[in-house]
């Protein structure tokens, strides 16, 4: 098993990556691929299963683009998460590394999110067996994209990501679109009616439902809003968005709040973080608690320290935090987000948080030093590109006691790593499992001054 869930075999000494496997399977091959070093290929017939092999169990397995390590047991895929992390570390890092400790598994392996989207279709993606059938389908669909596919959905009946009502929601906003005759949408065409679906759910309970159509049709939405509010009246922040746009992105859009608060609540150790239609959150809270405390215990903090938190996103780790440093200065590049953060701040009465917006590489700043003094701690978790290497040699140049490097994209973290090396040694590394029956895994590396 390699990168991006995919494993390797070896044909007339080239490398051939084969998606939807397990090691151990012995199969067949087409290859969908060809470039000099190495090819690309899919599976037309087993002949053997592997042993590390267990039974799907979400009937759009093998379809749709979640979820796609269903077929490997959660101990096999903790254990390849780990590996995936030791071989980047040790192949691009090219550090002397101490002994890892265990990955962190996942509670839950089910119903772990708290958000979905879902897409409306008017001609939805047909499996092969339903296209071998020869039978009329209906083509409406509300659900994910195909992988690589932009204008084909699948309709998803039931999905093991997203705990109630979640599905039971997804279900009624089709099935009324459906009786009402409010067209689906054609992304081809731009044409029709309804376009999107955002359901969060939080761990206080509270659910935010987001309907996003095309058209501005008030009569049509407010008979829709009613008949949610009626029908889920545990959802505590329904509202809408109208988006004529060529694609589904709303952050520049008004988002209509309909019935009850714009916003929803997460809670960590009594901590409230505000979750707005536009807000970032991870989407697995519970992992999410273990990742930041895990995150803290690194840091290693006795209410003294000065810590910098960079991509600070919403502030959740800087809040997190706060309380166990003397001050925290949060860096993030979305002005929404800070201002997301700075409201965490004041809804908890966090008062030794500052947060600042811009790039990073511009706000961490000699400026900024000399306003807030050197950091002690400086904890960063930047997006799966890492961090800008004017960054990387700015925190050399400050070089703070501790680095905490939170990433979701171990590569990119042992680059960076390496880079940090010339100051630096790793002291820790703990890998978390943030998104199980998925190969993504998160990482933690405690970097220690030389």
């Amino acid at each position: 098993m390699v990168a991006e869930g995919k494993c390797l075999a070896r044909h007339d000494n080239m490398v051939v990556f084969v998606a939807g496997v397990a090691p151990g399977d012995v199969v067949d091959l087409r290859v969908t691929r060809k470039k000099k070093s190495y090819m690309e290929a899919e599976p037309v017939h087993f002949h053997e299963l592997s042993e590390l092999r267990v039974q799907p169990f979400c009937e759009h397995f093998g379809t749709c683009g979640g979820c796609k390590w269903q077929h490997i047991g959660y101990d096999t895929q903790l254990y390849f998460k780990q590996k995936q992390v030791k071989d980047n570390l040790e192949r691009i890092g090219k550090v002397p590394l101490p002994e890892f400790d265990p990955i962190l598994g996942s509670e839950k392996t089910r119903y772990y999110r708290n958000k979905l989207e879902y897409t409306f279709s008017n001609t939805s993606w047909l499996t092969k067996e339903q296209i071998q059938s020869g039978q009329e389908y209906d083509r409406d669909a509300l659900g994910f994209h195909i992988p690589g596919r932009f204008d084909k959905i699948l309709d998803i009946k039931h999905c093991y990501l997203q705990p109630d009502p979640s599905n039971a929601i997804r279900l009624e906003v089709r099935k009324y679109a459906k009786e009402q005759n409010l067209p689906f949408f054609d992304i081809v065409k731009q044409e029709g009616y309804m376009r999107n679906l955002i359901i969060r759910t939080a761990n206080t309970g509270e659910v935010m439902v987001i309907v996003q159509v095309y058209e501005d049709r008030p009569a049509e939405m407010q008979a829709l809003m009613e008949h949610l509010a009626a029908t889920f009246p545990e959802i505590t922040s329904l509202q809408y968005v109208v988006n004529a746009k060529g694609n589904e992105t709303f952050h520049d859009l008004e988002v209509v709040c309909y019935k009850g608060l714009p916003y929803i609540h997460e809670d960590m150790e009594g901590i409230k973080f505000r979750v707005g239609p536009k807000s970032f959150y991870q989407t697995n809270a519970d992992q999410a608690y273990e990742l930041y405390k895990k995150t803290r215990e690194l840091a290693n903090l006795t209410g003294n320290e000065l810590v910098y938190d960079l991509y600070t996103g919403a502030g959740t780790i800087a809040n997190f935090v706060a309380r166990q440093a003397r001050e925290v200065i949060g860096i993030e590049y979305v002005p929404s987000a800070i201002e997301d953060a700075k409201i965490n701040s004041q809804i908890n009465n966090i008062t030794n948080t500052t947060f600042y917006a811009g790039d990073m590489k511009d706000i961490l700043s000699d400026e900024l030093v000399a306003r807030h003094g050197r950091p002690d701690v400086v904890i960063t978790d930047p997006p799966r590109a890492g961090m800008h290497e004017d960054v990387v040699k700015k925190l050399l140049q400050v070089h703070p006691n501790r680095i905490v490097y939170v990433s979701c994209n171990p590569a990119t973290q042992a680059r960076d790593v390496e880079w940090l090396s010339e100051k630096y040694d790793v002291t820790r590394v703990q890998p978390v499992d943030m998104f199980p029956q998925t190969h993504h895994v998160e990482n933690i590396v405690l970097l220690t001054a030389k």
